[in-house]
């Protein structure tokens, strides 16, 4: 296929050129409706493009036009037999796979550190889900993921189970065997959906891990805005035909997806795959040199440890992506939180996240020999800062046992509740989430039974500061759970 092709965007651009007379949302028609702040800010180019899904523009929700074109090349460039384009993030898509093989009752194998997406799109199908711990990592204090050992005693249980889902790679970049898993599962005719929102880049270059669609998964929704060049919230959701009905995956992101689509995110999906397709080594190739020199000289500094091949070697850690600097700082004697505020505050430098002994940072095609010299300078001086007598803080990250799954997610979600104390609540059913930092795998979902155990992890948690999330009572004092009905006597 002719990937120097943007047959969307070029739509847009000739239309947009053409200058016509709109009597069609946006009502700010072409900019002249905008704010004048931010008309000059963002550029009547722009505006121009800002536009709805009239005849000559196709329609994603049906597309047969410029869009349906342009979804093929971008296939042909994933390696999938369909791509569909999501407006509305990675989320949009990961719901639709679940959504596309799922009904109410079915059971999908899950690993317990899922994207709130996974789960929300658990509660939508009425699912019921089977969770897989992922592997920890004791040194780093962080979670890799499903090794094909849990998958296949997940399997062997639940040999009906109606999915897989993978992620792969994991947020820090760590990948277990994808084709070994893949074709264990498949070996039970099951379909394998997979969370690439973090591997764009992998499917342009042979150091980089086995992409989704390589190791031969049935579904993969791939984040193009966070590592590939489009704009955020635009991601594609690659589709191989077979144990999956494209048409019905089609019907499921439409209905999902709102009927005011963004041009402007489409046209960036149209041009980043065009990138992508042409230049997707090499860009991704400088990438990997400027991650690796990175790497090499965080190493150098006193007190900071970024992990590289040496942390590969076992199920959960088969490969890894280079690009993603996972820096270890606990050996300064901060806490990843501390190392961020510190970075914004000295040096004007923002990461992608912290935990409580790591900060993650992103090395993509946009950054420059530049850019890594300032990052690299900016952890020159907070070991400076604070190497000097440091006292390594200790990993702690112990986790309860899974709870057991009373009632399916969605019926705990939609059920009648009441708010009881937290500290009081064992033996009930909870109603909402509550996720401990780190490591950010969720403690308590819908529809699981309450143990003194969960309650004696995040009360400590909280008593010492650390992130708690989820619940409507932010504080936890009080949690929603269900509402127990009286025995008649």
């Amino acid at each position: 296929m002719d990937h120097t092709k943007t047959p969307l965007f070029t739509a847009l651009r000739k239309h947009a050129e053409q200058d016509p007379v709109q009597f069609h949302i946006p009502g700010h028609k072409k900019g002249v409706g905008s704010d004048s702040e931010f008309r000059e800010f963002i550029g009547d180019n722009a505006l121009s493009i800002d536009l709805i899904n009239i005849a000559p523009l196709d329609d994603l929700h049906q597309p047969t036009g410029v869009i349906e074109e342009s979804q093929k090349l971008a296939a042909d460039a994933f390696g999938s037999d369909y791509t569909y384009f999501s407006v509305q993030g990675t989320s949009s898509a990961i719901i639709t796979m679940i959504l596309s093989v799922c009904s109410p009752g079915e059971k999908i194998i899950v690993p317990r550190n899922v994207h709130k997406s996974i789960m929300a799109a658990i509660i939508f199908a009425g699912a019921r889900p089977v969770f897989i711990s992922p592997a920890r990592d004791s040194n780093l204090g962080i979670d890799h993921g499903i090794t094909t050992r849990s998958v296949r005693r997940a399997l062997e249980k639940h040999p009906d189970a109606k999915a897989v889902l993978v992620i792969n790679p994991t947020y820090f970049g760590i990948c277990a065997n994808l084709k070994e898993i893949v074709d264990l599962v498949h070996s039970y005719d099951i379909p394998v959906l997979v969370d690439e929102a973090h591997g764009v880049l992998i499917h342009f270059h042979d150091k980089l891990p086995m992409s989704a669609m390589e190791a031969g998964a049935d579904m993969a929704a791939t984040s193009v805005h966070k590592l590939g060049g489009s704009m955020t919230q635009s991601s594609v959701l690659n589709v191989r035909k077979g144990r999956v009905n494209p048409h019905r995956v089609q019907t499921v992101i439409s209905m999902l997806t709102t009927t005011s689509t963004s041009y402007i995110l489409l046209a960036s999906l149209d041009t980043s795959r065009r990138n992508l397709a042409l230049n997707g080594y090499n860009i991704a190739e400088r990438a990997i040199t400027l991650a690796q020199d990175a790497r090499a000289q965080i190493n150098e500094i006193p007190g900071l440890y970024c992990f590289g091949e040496e942390i590969l070697g076992d199920e959960a850690t088969y490969d890894y992506d280079p690009t993603k600097i996972t820096v270890h700082v606990r050996h300064l004697g901060l806490s990843g939180y501390d190392t961020e505020n510190w970075l914004r505050d000295n040096h004007n430098l923002e990461i992608e996240l912290s935990d409580m002994y790591n900060i993650l940072c992103l090395v993509t095609p946009g950054d420059t020999s530049e850019s890594v010299s300032k990052l690299i300078d900016a952890l020159k001086g907070l070991s400076e800062a604070f190497h000097e007598g440091a006292k390594s803080r200790e990993v702690v990250v112990k986790i309860p046992d899974i709870p057991q799954l009373s009632l399916t997610p969605r019926d705990a979600f939609y059920g009648q509740t009441e708010v009881i104390p937290f500290k009081e609540s064992a033996g009930r059913i909870i109603a909402e989430f509550i996720y401990v930092y780190p490591p950010g795998i969720p403690i308590l979902l819908p529809g699981e039974v309450i143990s003194q155990k969960n309650i004696d992890y995040i009360v400590d948690h909280v008593e010492v500061g650390l992130p708690v999330k989820g619940p409507e009572d932010r504080s936890i004092n009080f949690v929603k759970v269900i509402v127990e009905e009286t025995a008649i006597s």
